[in-house]
């Protein structure tokens, strides 16, 4: 027999479920996230909902995971509270969750900022006035409050306005 005439095994179209649970088994998704994912993908509406509904009362999709490990990820590598809070509030997140999940990290939010300036900047931070403001500046487009700044580069960016 030609092997050209041979005929292929037709895969039958995943179902919404298992377009879904493909998606989660990758990493954490948000509700939100899942179903614009699941309509890119030509899921409908009522059948994406009712596919999340299900994954999520099995435990397969959950907010508050996808929330605390969005905060876990970004904080390391480096971003702060108010960018972060911003992010998770794009993934349609109540202030509920968002709050439980920026509360979750073990850490201060200081103390990273610190961190940051330390290994971007180096110790002359401290003495500089012009890195001291660029520090600043820095860990402001990264997501750290007024205070978290302050701290890290004893440089109050209200004094620049």
């Amino acid at each position: 027999m030609d092997r050209t005439a041979r005929k292929r095994r037709v895969r039958p179209e995943p179902t919404p479920i298992q377009r879904a649970l493909g998606l989660l088994t990758r990493r954490e998704h948000s509700r939100k996230e899942l179903a614009r994912k699941l309509a890119v993908r030509g899921v409908g509406g009522a059948d994406a909902e009712a596919a999340i509904a299900k994954l999520s009362k099995e435990g397969w999709q959950d907010d508050a995971r996808f929330a605390e490990s969005l905060v876990r990820s970004r904080a390391g590598t480096g971003y702060g509270p108010i960018r972060i809070r911003a992010e998770l509030g794009m993934h349609g997140l109540d202030r509920e969750a968002i709050a439980s999940a920026l509360d979750s990290l073990d850490g201060d939010w200081s103390e990273q900022a610190r961190d940051l300036v330390r290994r971007r900047f180096g110790e002359s931070v401290s003495t500089d006035r012009t890195l001291q403001r660029k520090a600043a500046e820095f860990l402001v487009r990264r997501g750290f409050a007024v205070e978290q700044i302050r701290a890290a580069t004893q440089f109050d960016p209200m004094d620049s306005m």
